[in-house]
Formats: structure tokens, sequence, C-alpha cells
């Protein structure tokens, strides 16, 4: 066979076990010794170093000692199928050991600024990690929370005046509410990084999960108020767009929306006419703004214009306000025609001097 017997120490130094292991598989009967000297030392040969190779092998994989057993004695599945579900195994404690390496390093960035949690504090943190990972992976959660901190600034002053709102007894269905339902949607899909299933998931947990909300969290009778408000928004949006249209759209342009709407008010407030050159320029920042908005796509852009053109409930809840939108699409339309009006002056130019 190309090697002489082995004896046990000579096998557990080449094999890089312990002889004590060996015995015990000798014990259990799981690989019994070919032959023995006449001192009744243990004698290995080439079929049993062959078994041994198949033993070590499977517990690499996660088997038991009573399964490998069982494997090599025949009374189980065959070896491709054992090895394949302990593949799936592993892989799947390789996702778990990852995920969890994800979810310690949030904490740790936590501590690593400054932040010195009490008992209380460890024990709030492992109960929101039980409540979180039945929504969320921690990929995910990164994402939620470094939006939730380019957000948070804007979610305080939104509560209190939905709060303002429901004391005021305005029904989720006044087209009054529609502004705060617009800013709750636009800062939640912010907060997600447009990603609407998370939103969902986030919406979901914090209505079936009451510490998701926290001890000054908002009531659950508010967050059921606003969505009534937002489900009638949502309706109107999707008579317009489909729901990747709606992704496409960029809500990362708030401050440029307010500015423009601050003049727009002042010149109506003025009573400029449509047709001033500041009047001019707020319809070029308009147009531009909602390129931008709808990524630069012309298609788009056109049905945004004729959505919030023609839709109360869109209109109601545009940061431009009512007014402002009409005015805007008044000077837009005195542009247009100026430029059909200029258009035809040329062409009848042309046409008497040929």
């Amino acid at each position: 066979m190309g090697m002489a017997l082995l004896k046990i120490g000579e096998l557990a130094k080449r094999a890089g076990m312990s002889v004590r292991m060996l015995r015990h598989y000798d014990g259990i009967g799981l690989l019994s010794p070919s032959a023995r000297t006449e001192a009744d030392y243990r004698l290995y040969d080439q079929d049993d170093v062959a078994r041994l190779l198949a033993i070590q092998a499977l517990r690499q994989i996660g088997l038991s000692l009573k399964d490998i057993s069982a494997l090599l004695a025949g009374k189980t599945e065959p070896l491709p199928v054992v090895i394949q579900r302990q593949i799936t195994a592993l892989e799947y404690q390789v996702r778990q050991a990852s995920e969890l390496c994800s979810r310690l390093k949030l904490v740790q960035s936590s501590l690593n600024k400054g932040y010195e949690p009490d008992m209380q504090d460890w024990l709030a943190m492992l109960q929101s990690m039980s409540m979180y990972g039945k929504y969320f992976s921690a990929s995910e959660l990164k994402k939620i929370f470094e939006g939730g901190r380019q957000t948070e600034e804007r979610w305080r002053p939104l509560v209190a005046d939905i709060r303002k709102a429901m004391q005021r007894g305005l029904p989720p269905a006044s087209l009054e509410v529609q502004p705060l339902a617009r800013r709750w949607m636009d800062l939640s899909v912010l907060m997600t990084h447009g990603d609407y299933d998370l939103m969902k998931r986030w919406e979901k947990m914090y209505l079936h999960e009451p510490s998701a909300r926290g001890k000054q969290g908002d009531s659950l009778e508010l967050v059921l108020y606003i969505n009534q408000a937002i489900d009638i928004r949502l309706k109107a949006l999707r008579k317009y767009f489909t729901q990747r249209e709606l992704e496409i759209l960029s809500l990362g342009l708030e401050d440029e929306w307010i500015a423009l709407a601050n003049k727009l008010k002042k010149l109506v407030k003025a009573s400029a006419a449509t047709k001033s050159k500041n009047s001019a320029k707020a319809v070029d920042k308009w147009r531009g703004l909602i390129a931008e908005t709808t990524n630069h796509d012309a298609a788009l852009s056109k049905k945004f214009i004729e959505a919030f053109g023609r839709d109360e409930i869109l209109q109601a809840g545009s940061i431009l306000g009512p007014e402002s939108e009409k005015f805007i699409r008044s000077a837009w339309a005195q542009y247009q025609n100026k430029g059909s009006s200029d258009g035809k002056s040329k062409r009848r130019s042309a046409a008497s001097t040929a």
C-alpha cells in the first residue's frame, strides 16, 4: 500500500490530532484499527487513514460524531446530500455572524462617539436590537440611522404642526392637512434614502411596536391621523405616476423649493405682473427645479407639471402653495405664448424676405 502500518502515536502526529481523540473514536466504534500488535498496540492501515480523513472532513462541516457514524455506516442520506445541507447551514451561520458583526459595529460607533451607557441603556439597546431585528438587517438600519440624522431637525416641528392640526379639529381629509402629509412623506423617503419598501416596514414597526415611538415619541393617534392624510395623497399621486416614477423623484431639494416659494409669495403679494423680469427668473428657477426633481426625465417632467396643475390634493400639498402655483403657471403660460408668437413673427419675416 506504499506505507507501513501506523501506530496510534504516529497517526495522531501525521493527522495533527491527539492520541486521546483516536482512542475515543475507537471506543465509540467510529474508527477501530485494522490490526494490533502482540502487545495490543493499535495499528492503522490505508483504509483506516482514508476513513479518518472522511471523519475529519465531516466534522469540519459541522456534523456530530453520531451523525458521522451513521453516515459512514450507510444508515443516512448520501454524502453529497449531507454535505450540501451542511454547506447551506454554514452559509446561514456566516450570514448571521456577519449580521451580528454589523450590529455590534453600530453599537461600537455610538461608544466611540463618547456615549457611555448605564445598565438601563444596555437593556434598552438589547430591546431595540431585538425589535429592529424583526424588520431590518444591520445594513438597512445603518441606512435608516444615517437618513435619520440628516432629517431629525425637521421631524420635531412637523410633529408639533400635526398636533396643532389635530387640536384644531381638522379632519385628515382636509386640504389644510395635505402640506403636513407631504412633509411627513418626504422626510420618510429621505430617511430611507428613497427605499419605499424600507419606508413601509418602518411604518409597520412604528404602528405595531410601542417602544419604537420612544418615551417622548409620537402617539399612535398622531401617526394614524397623518397616515390617513398620506393615503389620500398617495392615491392622488398614483393617478399620475407609476411606483417606479415616484421612486425617481428627488426629494432632497426642499430648501430650494422653499426659497422659490418665498420669492413667489413676494411677487404675489406685490401683485407683480406675470410678464416681469422677476417672474421670468422665477419661471426659469421653477423649470430647473422640476428638471432636477424628475432627474432630467423630459416625459416625467411633463407628467409632473400636468399632475400638479390639475389635482387639487397635490396642489394643496405643494411647497409652493395653491396661490404661488397658480402664479408661476400663469407666468409660464405667458412666456410660452411669447415664444410661440416670436417664432411666428420670425417665420413671417423670413417668408416676406424670400
